[in-house]
């Protein structure tokens, strides 16, 4: 399984902080699991995407096996 925590607006979009996907899941497999919202937020430049605690340059390149986390970054506000 693959850990998925979702950060800040993303876990009140989610209407939680985590959940289980199974392995392996690349970017396809996430953006068709996620909320509808959540997934068009991760398909812009602001939100990014954590992989075992690594920030992915490349969102698509996502590549996560079995026991790995991903962390879903919404884009940070503020000034």
């Amino acid at each position: 399984m693959v850990r998925i925590v979702y950060l800040g607006k993303f876990a009140d979009w989610a209407g939680r902080d985590e959940e289980e996907f199974e392995a392996p899941l690349d970017w396809e497999g996430l953006a068709q699991r996620v909320e509808p919202r959540i997934a068009e937020e991760l398909r812009g430049d602001r939100a990014h995407i954590s992989l075992d605690g690594v920030v992915l340059a490349d969102k698509q390149a996502l590549s996560a096996k079995d026991g790995s986390e991903v962390a879903l970054l919404p884009p940070v506000s503020g000034g």
